[in-house]
């Protein structure tokens, strides 16, 4: 208790009740102020309005009865002491009660001044034992977030320069080297390699712990996901000797997902799914559209391998957790690929499970959003009932000059973006969703609610706004160009169909685009997968 007077709000609607408990507080030596409702309403209302110091609460009020009053309470003022006022034949609830975060209970009729008191004053001190505790470990958390974001760095800068020698060694930079040399460099070289994937996993997992892992959704299509991660995984399944399969719904249109975060999922799934798989077996990756959940695309990556009992299966996604009956006695990791996987999954706004058996294999499933352009578009091309008159579809494509590295490239494409943003008129304009993964030739679309003439001035203005842009010029070049989007007759056809028509023209013109870019950057495909891997690695 403090010198100064103790706040008490009583939530008791039984009049009675309430004056021999008012009384009880009367009589004790310290200070009270109490405020007493009726109604649990009104005391969550009186809570918002000022914190109280304790609250005495009756489990069954005319509004609220049993454990869902203190849940309520707890939800709403959860660093606000409660004490729970029982009679005889609640007493197994308001033990329930204390294991759900409620401090203390008194049975009614039974409350001495003294009695009263004295659990107040514990009720108080505990609760603000636990508020230190709680800060506690908020501050434990961060500095151990800080010292493993530091160490991991910190480590990253000999681990290159390991790996830019011996590869120098086996290149043959420094001279021939025999057989026997190559194995054993080439033994650094996989160790290297391990070590820097443990490197990566403890920042990212930091990352998670701490709220920091940004997810960037684009336009996606899942099938080049899913080819691009098995052609990653493929060497390392052939030397297993384990087949990779996959299997595509046709159905699947555009995700709405960060292309690099979900070939991180699936990579971890299909590498856990070869680790685990004897020779002979086989991976099978699928995605497939699911009529009672018309929102999502569903993921799956399903192995022939050993098998996950019960006890594992409910930590498998916790962070560290690592199977003690695995097969597989050579473990590389750290156990925290799955916990890093659940965390990026849940940030797109899907989740994810596992099915398994021993001995039957295992089937890691999840789900990632699909994108609706017709829902986007709506508002735009929509005014006073009817469709526009003329919609264009401008297209701004970006290349970089020779030697931009892809990281640079990365954050210029990301402050043009936010730059042709700003370009539009929000009432009338919609910059669509970055379609597809970051390359050597990003493209940005804009539904212009405009015709091609003056189409001609939204266009000038991007030019010289993108071209404006810090170290733009130097970095990369810029074309700029407009196609009239054929609009549907409105005859007979309500506002919807008409609107989600325009969607399938945009999409289908859209993806017509992103074809001809990736035919015109098949050359690039070797470097931008090296790349990939380099950056997983």
């Amino acid at each position: 208790m403090n010198n100064g007077h103790t706040n008490v709000l009583l939530i008791e609607d039984n009049p009675g009740d309430a004056d021999l408990v008012r009384l009880r507080l009367v009589e004790g030596d310290t200070a009270v102020n109490v405020s007493c409702v009726n109604r649990l309403s009104d005391g969550l209302a009186s809570m918002t309005k000022q914190s109280p110091s304790v609250v005495l609460l009756d489990l069954n009020l005319p509004d609220s009865h049993g454990a869902e009053t203190f849940r309520k309470v707890l939800e709403h003022a959860p660093g606000v002491p409660i004490v729970i006022l029982s009679g005889q034949d609640d007493e197994a609830l308001a033990m329930k009660a204390l294991h759900q975060g409620v401090q203390d209970y008194l049975v009614k009729g039974d409350i001495s001044s003294n009695h009263l008191e004295r659990v107040m004053r514990y009720a108080i001190e505990r609760q603000a034992l636990i508020r230190s505790l709680e800060m506690s470990r908020h501050q434990q958390l961060e500095f151990k977030n800080q010292f493993l974001s530091h160490v991991s760095h910190e480590l990253r800068t000999p681990l290159t320069c390991i790996h830019q020698f011996v590869s120098i060694l086996l290149d043959g930079l420094a001279g021939e080297i025999n057989p026997e040399q190559r194995y054993h460099l080439d033994t650094v070289l996989n160790s290297v390699h391990q070590l820097r994937a443990m490197i990566r996993d403890l920042l990212e997992a930091t990352r998670a712990e701490s709220g920091k892992i940004r997810v960037e959704p684009r336009c996606v299509t899942i099938g080049d996901l899913i080819q691009q991660a098995v052609s990653m995984m493929a060497a390392t399944a052939k030397e297993k000797r384990v087949g990779l399969e996959v299997g595509l719904d046709s159905r699947i249109p555009f995700l709405y997902a960060d292309p690099d975060r979900v070939l991180q999922v699936l990579i971890n799934l299909i590498e856990n799914g070869i680790k685990f798989t004897p020779a002979e077996g086989s991976v099978v990756v699928k995605a497939c559209m699911v009529d009672s959940d018309p929102n999502m695309v569903y993921l799956s990556v399903a192995d022939s391998g050993c098998g996950i009992g019960p006890e594992a299966r409910a930590l498998i996604f916790e962070r560290l957790y690592q199977d003690p009956n695995s097969v597989d006695n050579n473990r590389t990791g750290l156990g925290l690929g799955l916990f890093i996987a659940k965390e990026l999954v849940e940030l797109h706004g899907g989740r994810i499970w596992v099915a398994s058996e021993v001995g039957n294999g295992s089937t890691f499933s999840f789900t990632l959003p699909l994108y609706s352009l017709a829902k986007l578009l709506f508002p735009v091309i929509v005014y006073e009932g009817r469709l526009r008159a003329a919609i264009a579809l401008v297209k701004v494509e970006l290349t970089p000059q020779p030697g931009v590295s892809r990281p640079a490239w990365k954050e210029i494409c990301r402050q043009s973006l936010d730059t042709l943003r700003r370009c539009v008129y929000l009432d009338k304009d919609l910059v669509l969703p970055v379609t597809g993964n970051v390359g050597f030739h990003e493209t940005f679309f804009v539904a212009a609610s405009t015709d091609l003439e003056r189409a001609e001035v939204m266009m000038k203005r991007i030019r010289e706004q993108l071209e404006a842009g810090p170290g733009f010029r130097a970095a990369g070049l810029l074309q700029v160009s407009a196609t009239a989007v054929s609009l549907p007759s409105a005859e007979g056809k309500a506002m919807e169909e008409l609107v989600q028509v325009v969607a399938d023209r945009v999409t289908e013109m859209a993806m017509l685009t992103l074809a001809e870019k990736s035919s015109a950057a098949a050359t690039d495909g070797d470097v931008s997968a090296t790349e990939n891997r380099n950056e997983m690695n």
